[in-house]
């Protein structure tokens, strides 16, 4: 046996007795060279030889990761299945009962919609705050006003351009985050009384804009891997005439879901036969694990019919509140919402994003962040498939930070989110996802945190509950 085989059965051998775990970085070439007295080109073949077998990963510019094994890890849900119907909705008391919990700090934040602050560059974004206050020009507070700091829409724009679309800046309206360029967008499409389709489960976000508004929910079957079924899409909009369709296609929230190009692309042809508004929620775009970034489906647009929302909020600054809308035919009258609702964002949190981005870095940031995310998702998953009982089902996201676990039928979610809330653990419990009140024995789980023992004991915690439940149901039988 050559060295560089001993060298990846010993490896091979740490992650198989648990001494590396799933997530775990692995030895720099260069560590491992002095570690094992042997050459750099006897680690790469061990390191090509251990990621050929599927046990470990590279990641560029950070190294290699073990992987979790996957005949250890529990099987995906399969797609949604809801009635049909569309609903009018009274959610919003019961998530923000849920959701309050999220914000002390003392409660392990599984059930949290954000990723750890301490993941961002946030003392570069301070630096770059003082820089543009130092040489900002008074009467930028009349040119940040919607649609927004022109700097900023450059930066965006380039951004989009980066993903393969060309947009002008002119297009873009700056808002107080994601979520008031959806509702603008939203408001621009419909009337009180109209029915909007989204995916199931959904965003509670989205569910809780459709009640303010006096819209009704329409829910269509979702899969796990490839996002909402076009063809039960085609059937609801024959059945009920829905106005608008409000969708995340790239690493839905909680699923994790990303549409296939060609997807997206049969998407925006569908809807467009029908003259539907596309409402994309794109907050997550950026937080994908694979070589190259996915394109919206903004990207199939040549009707303007597709609304595109994103913000800086998930990927870059939480807490500065700046997102946008790339509202194609709509942009106006987003504009003229935004002007008589709110008038402009932050002017400062603006040009602080403005700056950071033209200094560069941003990019070398995100890298930092997919990798650890995706390092994070690993552990998770393994510590779930140690922890919960037998039945239980987890997707395998591709990006973004959640992970959707459907557990047996005897777990109730609202009572395990109570029993865990009392240990100090919040999760986001799956009724709150959905119009109807479906997915009863769904958890929503966040990875956005640095793994920790308390993130690992909250996760044993949880799946002693489950396991508790899934006994007392027995045991009533």
């Amino acid at each position: 046996m050559s060295l560089y085989e001993t060298l990846a059965d010993e490896i091979a051998a740490s992650i198989a007795s648990g001494v590396l775990r799933a997530g775990d970085k692995l030895p720099s070439v260069r560590d491992a060279c002095a570690a094992r007295s042997v050459s750099p080109s006897t680690v790469f073949q061990a390191y090509y030889l251990l990621e050929a077998r599927g046990l470990i990963r590279a990641q560029p510019r950070s190294g290699y990761y073990v992987n979790a094994p996957a005949e250890s890890l529990p099987p995906e849900p399969g797609a949604s299945c809801p009635d049909g119907e569309s609903t009018e909705l009274a959610i919003s008391e019961r998530i923000f009962d849920i959701l309050g919990s999220v914000r002390n700090r003392d409660v392990t934040p599984l059930g949290s919609a954000f990723p750890s602050p301490l993941l961002f560059p946030l003392p570069r974004l301070a630096q770059a705050m003082a820089a543009h206050l130092k040489r900002q020009d008074p009467r930028d507070t009349v040119e940040d006003l919607a649609p927004g700091n022109p700097r900023l829409r450059r930066q965006i724009a380039l951004r989009y351009l980066i993903g393969g679309i060309n947009l002008p800046a002119t297009d873009i309206v700056v808002t107080n985050g994601a979520l008031e360029a959806l509702n603008l967008c939203l408001q621009a499409v419909t009337q009180p009384g109209d029915t909007v389709m989204v995916e199931a489960p959904t965003f509670y976000g989205a569910l809780q804009a459709l009640e303010r508004l006096g819209l009704k929910a329409l829910e269509v079957p979702t899969h796990p891997r490839t996002g909402i079924d076009l063809d039960a899409m085609q059937a609801a909009i024959l059945r009920h005439a829905p106005r608008a369709c409000w969708l995340m296609t790239q690493f839905q929230n909680p699923l994790g879901c990303l549409m296939p190009d060609d997807r997206k692309r049969q998407l925006v042809e569908l809807l467009a036969r029908h003259d539907i508004p596309l409402i994309e929620d794109d907050v997550y775009g950026e937080l994908y694990f694979g070589t190259t970034r996915p394109v919206p489906a903004k990207a199939y647009d040549t009707r303007g019919l597709v609304l595109h929302c994103s913000s800086f909020s998930k990927c870059l600054a939480p807490g500065y509140r700046i997102g946008w809308a790339s509202a194609g035919r709509y942009a106006q009258q987003v504009q003229r919402l935004k002007l008589s609702s709110t008038l402009s964002a932050s002017g400062p949190a603006q040009g602080a994003i403005a700056e950071y981005l033209e200094q560069g870095g941003y990019d070398r940031h995100l890298r930092r962040l997919r990798q650890t995310l995706q390092a994070q998702q690993e552990r998770m998953a393994d510590a779930i498939a140690q922890a919960f009982p037998a039945g239980t089902r987890v997707t395998r996201p591709q990006g973004g930070f959640f992970l959707w676990l459907e557990l047996p039928a005897a777990v109730d979610a609202l009572s395990l989110h109570r029993q865990a809330l009392a240990r100090g653990i919040s999760v986001a419990p799956g009724p709150i996802f959905s119009a109807s009140g479906q997915f009863g024995s769904a958890l929503r789980l966040n990875y956005g945190h640095p793994w920790e023992a308390g993130i690992e004991a909250a996760i044993r915690t949880l799946g002693d509950l489950a396991h508790e439940a899934c006994r007392a149901a027995t045991a009533a039988r």
